[in-house]
Protein backbone atom coordinates (compact mmCIF):
# COMPACT_ATOMS: atom_id res chain seq x y z
CA UNK A 1 0.00 0.00 0.00
CA UNK A 2 2.83 2.68 1.06
CA UNK A 3 4.54 1.55 -2.44
CA UNK A 4 1.36 2.31 -4.42
CA UNK A 5 0.99 5.83 -2.38
CA UNK A 6 4.27 6.49 -3.22
CA UNK A 7 3.42 5.98 -7.11
CA UNK A 8 0.62 7.74 -6.91
CA UNK A 9 2.55 11.12 -5.65
CA UNK A 10 5.00 10.84 -8.16
CA UNK A 11 2.92 10.56 -10.85
CA UNK A 12 0.84 13.42 -9.59
CA UNK A 13 3.81 15.74 -9.19
CA UNK A 14 5.20 14.99 -12.78
CA UNK A 15 1.56 16.53 -14.51
CA UNK A 16 2.91 19.44 -12.63
CA UNK A 17 5.88 20.02 -14.17
CA UNK A 18 4.61 18.94 -17.24
CA UNK A 19 2.02 22.36 -17.76
CA UNK A 20 3.03 24.15 -20.99
CA UNK A 21 5.24 26.38 -20.14
CA UNK A 22 4.33 29.28 -23.09
CA UNK A 23 0.79 29.85 -21.71
CA UNK A 24 0.02 33.17 -20.44
CA UNK A 25 1.16 36.89 -21.27
CA UNK A 26 4.34 37.64 -22.83
CA UNK A 27 5.66 41.55 -24.00
CA UNK A 28 8.65 42.59 -26.44
CA UNK A 29 9.86 45.10 -28.55
CA UNK A 30 9.56 45.60 -32.16
CA UNK A 31 12.25 47.93 -34.21
CA UNK A 32 10.43 49.78 -37.16
CA UNK A 33 10.98 52.65 -39.62
CA UNK A 34 8.73 54.79 -37.75
CA UNK A 35 10.41 53.80 -34.44
CA UNK A 36 9.73 51.12 -31.56
CA UNK A 37 6.34 50.02 -30.87
CA UNK A 38 5.76 47.31 -27.81
CA UNK A 39 4.17 43.96 -28.98
CA UNK A 40 2.16 42.53 -26.40
CA UNK A 41 1.05 38.12 -26.28
CA UNK A 42 -1.56 36.05 -25.05
CA UNK A 43 -0.72 32.10 -25.68
CA UNK A 44 -2.84 29.27 -24.33
CA UNK A 45 -2.01 26.03 -25.39
CA UNK A 46 -4.37 22.64 -25.67
CA UNK A 47 -2.67 20.01 -26.94
CA UNK A 48 -0.51 21.04 -29.75
CA UNK A 49 -3.08 23.95 -30.44
CA UNK A 50 -1.99 27.33 -30.08
CA UNK A 51 -4.75 30.25 -29.56
CA UNK A 52 -4.41 33.26 -27.98
CA UNK A 53 -4.05 37.32 -29.15
CA UNK A 54 -1.39 39.55 -30.37
CA UNK A 55 -1.87 42.96 -29.70
CA UNK A 56 0.05 46.62 -30.27
CA UNK A 57 -0.98 50.27 -30.07
CA UNK A 58 -2.23 49.57 -33.39
CA UNK A 59 -4.80 47.32 -32.40
CA UNK A 60 -5.83 43.63 -31.57
CA UNK A 61 -5.94 40.01 -33.12
CA UNK A 62 -6.42 36.74 -32.60
CA UNK A 63 -3.88 33.95 -33.64
CA UNK A 64 -4.63 31.94 -36.53
CA UNK A 65 -3.43 28.41 -37.44
CA UNK A 66 -1.95 28.06 -34.23
CA UNK A 67 0.48 24.24 -33.47
CA UNK A 68 3.39 23.73 -30.78
CA UNK A 69 5.49 20.77 -31.07
CA UNK A 70 7.34 20.06 -28.05
CA UNK A 71 9.44 23.89 -27.89
CA UNK A 72 8.58 25.20 -31.01
CA UNK A 73 5.40 26.44 -32.40
CA UNK A 74 3.58 28.18 -35.11
CA UNK A 75 0.92 30.68 -35.84
CA UNK A 76 -0.23 33.42 -37.96
CA UNK A 77 -2.05 37.01 -37.82
CA UNK A 78 -4.40 38.77 -40.06
CA UNK A 79 -4.55 42.14 -40.00
CA UNK A 80 -4.79 45.17 -42.80
CA UNK A 81 -5.81 42.91 -45.27
CA UNK A 82 -1.96 40.90 -44.47
CA UNK A 83 -0.87 37.69 -43.09
CA UNK A 84 2.29 37.38 -41.26
CA UNK A 85 3.18 33.53 -40.59
CA UNK A 86 5.49 33.25 -37.27
CA UNK A 87 7.89 30.66 -35.97
CA UNK A 88 9.01 30.60 -32.54
CA UNK A 89 10.51 28.39 -29.75
CA UNK A 90 11.10 28.23 -26.27
CA UNK A 91 14.24 29.42 -25.23
CA UNK A 92 13.72 29.51 -21.16
CA UNK A 93 10.80 29.33 -18.81
CA UNK A 94 10.79 33.03 -19.16
CA UNK A 95 11.65 33.81 -22.90
CA UNK A 96 10.41 33.10 -26.64
CA UNK A 97 11.87 33.91 -29.62
CA UNK A 98 9.60 34.48 -32.33
CA UNK A 99 10.43 34.93 -36.44
CA UNK A 100 8.70 36.39 -39.34
CA UNK A 101 9.46 38.33 -43.00
CA UNK A 102 9.76 40.54 -40.84
CA UNK A 103 12.74 39.90 -38.37
CA UNK A 104 13.21 38.14 -34.98
CA UNK A 105 11.88 39.30 -31.70
CA UNK A 106 12.72 38.35 -28.19
CA UNK A 107 9.86 37.93 -25.92
CA UNK A 108 9.72 37.84 -22.20
CA UNK A 109 6.94 36.62 -19.81
CA UNK A 110 4.76 39.63 -17.85
CA UNK A 111 5.13 38.47 -14.29
CA UNK A 112 1.37 38.95 -12.60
Amino acid sequence: MKCLLTLLFFVGSLTVFAQNTIDGNWKGTRETPNGTFEVNYTFKVEGNVLTGTWKTQFGETKLENGKIDGKKFSYSISFNDMKIDYTGEVVGDNELSIKSERGEMKLNRVKP
